[in-house]
């Protein structure tokens, strides 16, 4: 700013606030200088101007990474949900600043807050790290998650699909075709997962079933863990006609492991997912899925993270699912 000053003939005063567009600098100075800056490429240090001024634009989105469930960044879901957040600040005149933490050092996040870098965090996903998150939220964080709504011992604010709910609908809807021998993929040791297992054992056990301990595969959400179990499971001989999967990644890798072994979906075997990514309705067959409200989620993240910065109090927002069916399931 120093360089822009002498190069203009101003103080450095007036190249801060004709950078900033003050209305206090003439039209002709103001351009100029801008000129000026962006001739030798000169930028803001927003950092540094936020913890000067105290204001702060910007929003952290961390995505946590567990080494044990090997979930990229590229999975789709985290792609359509950064996408639906980004959408959500800009509409709303917020930066986003996008964060990828070892979830061994969640508490890390913090730090984003308290440099000035973010005014406050939108975090995707709780893990197994229910308690953690109290902890943080303790401590006065501005923070809001995407996970499930945890019961009354939850203190922190957070936003998510109905996931009890999209559980029972994957498997009535299996159960409507007359499947009665299905597969649960996902860890129910995850928050959503097991709820969404939950809703899965509800419908059963409104049938008259009871669910088989074989036909659980309790995999994290990584593809090569879930082909693996249901290759195995393949091999041990145990029937079953259909796959409820957490995910529709683990959904197609189900097909992918079903179709070299001759069994065809849905004729042999019906498959359904969960989120509903643009993919599945690309898939052969094309995947039914339970649709999540993402692009609705990013709206209500932001809107609630805003909320509690400005001092309210955020409860828990669940989000409705619905079945869309397409020839995965077909009967």
């Amino acid at each position: 700013m120093a360089d822009l000053a002498r190069m203009a003939g101003v103080s450095t005063a007036t190249v801060s606030r004709a950078l900033a567009d003050s209305p206090l600098i003439n039209a002709q100075t103001r351009q100029r200088i801008q000129a000026l800056a962006r001739e030798h490429h000169y930028a803001i240090n927003q950092g540094a101007r936020n913890l000067r001024t105290q204001r702060n634009q910007t929003i952290a989105v961390v995505v946590p990474y567990e080494q044990a469930a090997h979930q990229q960044l590229s999975d789709p879901f985290f792609l359509a949900m950064i996408g639906a957040l980004a959408d959500a600040m800009t509409g709303r005149g917020h930066d986003m600043l996008l964060n990828r933490l070892d979830a061994a050092d969640l508490e890390r996040m913090a730090d984003l807050v308290h440099t000035g870098r973010a005014m406050g965090i939108v975090l995707i996903g709780q893990w197994h790290h229910h308690e953690r998150l109290n902890a943080l939220a303790d401590t006065g964080l501005p923070m809001v998650v995407w996970g499930a709504d945890m019961g009354p011992g939850q203190r922190y604010a957070s936003v998510g699909g109905d996931n009890r709910a999209g559980g029972r609908l994957a498997c009535e809807h299996l159960l409507s075709l007359g499947r009665s021998r299905i597969v649960f993929l996902g860890d129910p040791e995850l928050p959503e997962v097991a709820q969404r297992w939950q809703g899965h054992c509800d419908a059963l056990a409104e049938a008259g079933l009871k669910p088989d301990p074989r036909l659980l595969l309790s995999v994290p959400f990584d593809t090569r863990r879930a082909a693996q179990a249901l290759s195995a499971l393949c091999d041990s001989g145990v029937a079953f006609d259909a796959v409820q999967a957490s995910s529709d990644l683990l959904a197609l890798t189900s097909i992918q492991v079903l179709r070299p072994r001759g069994l065809r979906v849905p004729a042999d075997v019906a498959v359904i997912g969960y989120d509903d990514m643009p993919l599945s309705a690309l898939a052969n067959p094309p995947l039914s899925s339970i649709h999540q409200p993402v692009p609705q989620a990013g709206q209500v993240l932001v809107e609630s993270l805003l909320a509690l910065l400005a001092g309210e109090t955020v409860p828990h927002h669940t989000l409705p699912v619905h079945l869309v069916q397409r020839r995965s399931t077909e009967p």
